[in-house]
């Protein structure tokens, strides 16, 4: 740790400071002191879940007393605080996600990362999936409750800096299972788009719309290969999109 605060020391007065993640067992006054003084200005924790039962079955190393305790000391430091959470663990449930999404409000992180579990090869969770004894979400599953938790740190201002996992090799090559996509977010913003569209009209009779979205909102209303249009559709509504750059980002528009 140090030999990397270190190196950071002759060029840390060019940038705000230095963002760094690390497990909720890892906090303490001294450490907490230490990485101040090297002007550390966000620290994240990999806290996964606020379940001690998630997180023993999954050999986490540590409890939600600690994820608590940790972020308490971390902001009475002054230092910026962000919170990771993982969908879909081992002996978790939507209600249990749902429940460390809470807990995570309550502790009044800056930013929040939603992790959907992927299983790899190699891994004792990959082995509990071979042995058929652990089934992660399906894609749709994950979607559905990652845009509810999406909606529930927006309520109350909490920054989601990251939805799903990053695209690479490793991840393409060992993968066994789970709810990838390279697109996550998007998904999951595409189907609170569908939500809100759903909303506006369901007292319109069926028929014929044209909504309005700003430009960066179009693939979202339109959905993942025009996904949200079809199931519109299928409701009977048939949704002609245009573009309108004055209209907030988040917001549709029935003309």
């Amino acid at each position: 740790m140090l030999s990397l605060l270190d190196a950071t020391a002759p060029y840390i007065d060019r940038f705000k400071g230095i963002r760094l993640s690390t497990r909720p067992e890892a906090i303490d006054d001294e450490v907490l002191t230490l990485l101040k003084s090297y002007k550390v200005t966000a620290i994240e924790l990999g806290a996964q879940s606020m379940s001690d039962t998630v997180l023993s079955a999954n050999d986490r190393g540590h409890t939600a007393y600690d994820v608590r305790k940790a972020s308490e000391l971390i902001k009475g430091y002054g230092i910026e605080l962000g919170l990771q959470m993982m969908t879909g663990l081992y002996k978790s449930s939507d209600a249990l996600d749902r429940f460390t999404a809470e807990e995570f409000v309550r502790l009044k992180p800056s930013t929040v990362r939603i992790y959907p579990t992927i299983v790899m090869r190699g891994t004792r969770l990959g082995e509990l999936y071979e042995a058929g004894l652990y089934q992660p979400q399906t894609l749709d599953s994950a979607v559905d409750l990652c845009a509810d938790l999406l909606t529930l740190f927006d309520a109350h201002g909490i920054r989601v800096i990251r939805v799903g996992l990053h695209d690479t090799d490793t991840l393409r090559r060992d993968m066994l299972s789970g709810p990838y996509h390279p697109a996550f977010r998007e998904l999951c913003e595409s189907c609170l788009m569908l939500r809100r569209l759903t909303a506006l009209l369901q007292d319109k009779p069926h028929g014929g719309y044209t909504v309005a979205v700003h430009p960066k909102s179009r693939s979202k209303l339109t959905g993942n290969k025009k996904a949200n249009l079809t199931a519109l559709k299928e409701l009977g509504y048939h949704i002609t999109v245009t573009e309108d750059s004055m209209i907030p980002a988040c917001e549709i528009r029935i003309q």
